[in-house]
Order: C-alpha cells, then structure tokens, then sequence
C-alpha cells in the first residue's frame, strides 16, 4: 500500500507514543506501507522536526528522515501543478499522491486539502487510515 504522510502525522506520531498518528508512522518505519515522497517533502520534515519547541532527539529525527528517504518512493511530482490549495506548502504532498496513485493521503487536517481540490485522491485522517488498515488485515 502506497501512502503521503502530511507532515504533522510525522510530528504527532513522534510527539506521542499511542494514538493513531504514532501507528500510522510505526506501520511506515516497519515498512509495511511505502511512504511516497519527494525532495520538497524530504525538506520540510527536515525542517519541521527540528524545530526546537518539539524537542525531538536528533539522533532519533535523523533515523526517521533516512528510514523514509530510503524505503519510501521518490517520485517526480513536477507534472501536477495548479493544485489550487489553500495553503501552497500543502501542494507537494497532494502532487506526489497524485503523481504516485497512492492509496491515501494521511493528514491530521483534512482541511488542508478541499475535496473540491483532491482529484480524486483519497485523503483521511489517521483514525480513517488505521480503520482501512484493520479490515485489511482482518481479510489477510
């Protein structure tokens, strides 16, 4: 299964160890979905989790980042522009879903990204992904 993982599920799965954001970044660090990404999103997770208000240990942040980097999927999403959002930072992770067919689109607010605006990308919250990915595993 092919995911983006908007940024704050990043923060808020490494900011508290339970809760749905903190699976749904465990089930991408095991690998067992594949986080596509690109160069702008690879940046601004760099740049977010060093945030000093978030204290996160560097050490920590670096094995997130290369563990992402490496066995996530680049994707050149320079093909869709005009995405029209709300908030310009949020395109490159609606174009690389798109760009990638991802199944989902993972955010912590699902605001960001208008339905009007999704063509057609599948975007939930992570309550909404970890449901999908229950019954998934209950059909396994």
């Amino acid at each position: 299964m092919k995911i983006v993982l908007d940024t704050n599920i990043v923060v808020s799965g490494l900011l508290q160890s339970q809760g749905n954001p903190a699976q749904v970044l465990a089930l991408a660090l095991a690998g067992a979905v594949q986080v596509c990404h690109d160069e702008r999103i690879l940046a601004e997770y760099a740049e977010v989790l060093v945030r000093p208000r978030f204290k996160f240990n560097a050490q920590r942040v670096r094995e997130v980042l290369h563990k992402i980097e490496a066995d996530g999927l680049a994707v050149d999403a320079s093909g869709e522009s005009s995405l029209d959002l709300p908030d310009v930072d949020d395109e490159p992770f609606l174009a690389v879903a798109l760009a990638a067919s991802v199944d989902f689109l993972v955010t912590g607010n699902l605001a960001d990204y208008p339905p009007d605006k999704r063509r057609g990308c599948t975007v939930v919250s992570p309550a909404v992904f970890m449901e999908h990915w229950r019954k998934l595993q209950d059909e396994d």
